[in-house]
This record gives structure tokens, C-alpha cells and sequence, in this order.
């Protein structure tokens, strides 16, 4: 660790084969924290930056599954996000980390950055936005809760969160909890947040082909409309999402009864996506069903019984009711539940909604 004067930190970190963070304390004093290369670990990088040092590229979504467009979305992620190390060794621990280190292998906390001494007289700090990590409890499995959400350092420490995103202050050190990555992390980065998972647990995840199984079986018990009796079917995921199918699926998000598409029972003081069901008279937003395919979201290999509400997305009950119950930030320091195959945000006293399907009446 050097302290240096501040307009002199560019020469001192001019060796790109040295990695380095550069706190900057005042317009005259910095320090210059120096680390030496680890054989025994693998760095990855991931950031809004397509340099080559960014291992994996991330973009911001907006709410639907699209990315932010417009010259007026001005991206939230860091160019150098993070950073995640991972054990050569068995059994492969793998840690994140605040920041990522630029072209020149260093880290710059500038004035501004929330940055502080350690009680140990090592330098510490958080990023702009932060990195926000939750793990959950029992693991991503079927017996799964969401955990707490909390921030992690540039140094790997942890803390709780910040009354705002970018907020000077920091939070309070969480000493029992650690920056180790769980199977079922999600990971922050202020406009992405990505799930981990770990090749443990994907061999309990369902697989595509038991998905596809899934669909083969709903339709093959012929659900019908209860209303124009016609017979219904989840479309082949090799379709895409252009349009609905004709034999698609449509739920009303409210009741949960599922019907064929048809284009009366408007309520258009509501809405034009209001509709009554014929069935319980509840009016709501009335959408078509998609079988979420994203095998690694899924908590367990159930049946496809719930909908998310309002995009229509469908999967296990025990899926459905985990994300429908995860906050996920939004914005300096709100929460808010969404889908994981599209990233809506779930609306509803749960979120999501249990099918109701009529079978064939012959």
C-alpha cells in the first residue's frame, strides 16, 4: 500500500502488468493498493464495457424482457461491474468482489466514492451503485425462501445496504456472512441482475427435454375453451414469441381460468387489456400463457400450474411462489418481485395465479 500525491497517481499506476486500486482521499493524497498474481485462483470479469477485459458483457433490461433503448437511457451498470474469483481446487470456492479493473489493470475510487480505513489500516470502499448480492435460504431448491439483500465491497466485504443506491454513507460490516457465491445467488448490478447457479445444482434443475415432456403432456390432455370449446395448446418453443398461436392459451390473471382467445368482455373504462371472465365475472388483464424455457430458473422439475401476473409466463407452483416473493432493487432504493423469463414486474396480491383448465367434455 503506497500514499501518494494525487496528480501523480496516473505515473505510478502506468505498469499495466501491475494490478492496482487507486483511492483517491483528496485532490492531494491518494493510496495505492498493490496485488501480486494468484495461481491458485481464476478472475472473471463482468461490466457494461466490451473491452477485452470484461469476461461476460451485461446490458440493462427494462421491465419485459427488452434492453434499455433510446439515446435518453443512459445506462446504470458500471463499465467494470465486478469482478468474481474462483478456486482452481476443489471445491472451487468462488467469491465476488466491487469493481472491475480497466485496460490499465487498475480500480479507481475517485473523490466521491464511498471509500474508508479499516480497522486493520487496509483501504476499503463501494462502487457508485453498488453491487448487491442475495443469497437464499435453504438453498435454490424447492424448500427455498428468498434471503437479505446486502452490499458488497470492493474488498469483498459485506455490508447492509445504503439508505439510497449511490448514498456516501455506507452501511453496517455484516461479520457472520461472507462474499462466497451460493447455487441460486442473484447478483445486483443497478439495471441487471443475474442468478448464479453451480453445476450442483443445475443437475437437480429440470432439463429442456423435461420441459418439452411437460408440454407435450399438458396438451395431450386436450384443455379446452370453456366457452367456445375449442381445444388448446402450449405452441413449440421453436416458434418463438412473434404471435399467439390460434390454439394458444389465455388466462385471466385474477381468477386464473384459462380460455381460448377471443376478443369480447372488453371493459374499456378500465383499460383495453381489462377484460370480465365469463366464468367468475373478476375483471382483469387477460394475456396468453408461455411456458417459461429458461431451464436454470426453475426450482424444481413440478408441473406447469402457475402464471406469472401480468405477463403469463408459467411454471412450477413452487417456482412461481419463490420469485413472486423475491424483491429485486429497482432505482437507488425500491424492491419490487418480477418475472424471471421476461423481467415484468408481478402485480397481483401474489404475484402470480393458479391455472384453472377445463378438460375435454367427451
Amino acid at each position: 500500500m503506497h500514499h501518494i500525491s494525487t496528480p501523480l497517481v496516473s505515473k505510478a499506476l502506468s505498469n499495466r502488468g501491475q494490478h492496482s486500486i487507486s483511492y483517491t482521499l483528496s485532490r492531494s493524497h491518494s493510496v495505492i493498493v498493490e496485488y501480486t498474481h494468484d495461481s491458485d485462483t481464476d478472475m472473471f470479469q463482468i461490466g457494461r464495457s466490451t473491452e477485452n477485459m470484461i469476461d461476460f458483457v451485461v446490458t440493462d433490461t427494462s421491465p419485459g424482457g427488452g434492453a434499455a433503448e433510446g439515446p435518453c437511457a443512459q445506462s446504470t451498470i458500471s463499465r467494470y461491474a465486478c469482478r468474481i474469483l474462483c478456486d482452481r481446487r476443489p471445491p472451487y470456492t468462488t467469491r465476488i468482489y466491487a469493481a472491475g479493473f480497466d485496460a490499465s489493470s487498475n480500480i479507481f475510487l475517485g473523490e466521491r466514492a464511498a471509500k474508508w480505513r479499516t480497522p486493520d489500516g487496509l483501504m476499503d470502499g463501494l462502487t457508485t451503485n453498488g453491487v448487491l448480492v442475495m443469497h437464499p435460504a435453504g438453498g435454490f431448491s424447492e424448500d427455498s425462501a428468498p434471503g437479505v439483500w446486502r452490499e458488497i465491497s470492493v474488498c469483498g466485504n459485506v455490508y447492509t445496504l445504503r439508505d439510497s443506491r449511490s448514498a456516501q454513507q455506507r452501511g453496517k460490516l455484516v461479520e457472520n456472512e461472507s462474499n462466497v457465491l451460493q447455487d441460486g445467488s442473484l447478483i445486483d448490478l443497478c439495471g441487471a441482475t443475474l442468478l448464479w447457479r453451480t453445476p450442483a445444482g443445475l443437475l437437480r434443475a429440470p432439463t429442456l427435454k423435461q420441459l418439452e415432456a411437460q408440454r407435450q403432456e399438458a396438451n395431450a390432455a386436450r384443455p379446452q375453451c370453456p366457452v367456445g370449446l375449442s381445444t388448446l395448446a402450449f405452441p413449440s418453443p421453436a416458434r418463438g414469441r412473434t404471435a399467439p398461436d390460434k390454439q394458444q392459451p389465455w388466462v385471466y390473471v385474477r381468477c386464473g381460468h384459462v380460455h381460448g382467445y377471443h376478443g369480447w368482455g372488453c371493459r374499456r373504462k378500465r383499460g383495453p387489456q381489462e377484460r370480465e371472465c365469463p366464468l367468475c365475472r373478476l375483471v382483469g388483464p387477460y394475456v396468453p400463457l408461455w411456458l417459461g424455457q429458461e431451464a436454470g430458473l426453475c426450482l424444481d422439475p413440478g408441473p406447469p400450474s402457475h402464471a406469472f401476473a401480468p405477463c403469463g409466463h408459467v411454471c412450477s407452483e413452487k417456482t412461481a411462489r419463490y420469485w413472486a416473493q423475491t424483491p429485486l432493487p429497482h432505482g437507488t432504493h425500491a424492491f419490487h418481485a418480477a418475472c424471471p423469463f421476461c423481467g415484468a414486474w408481478l402485480t397481483g396480491e401474489h404475484g402470480c395465479v393458479r391455472l384453472i383448465f377445463q378438460g375435454p367434455l367427451d
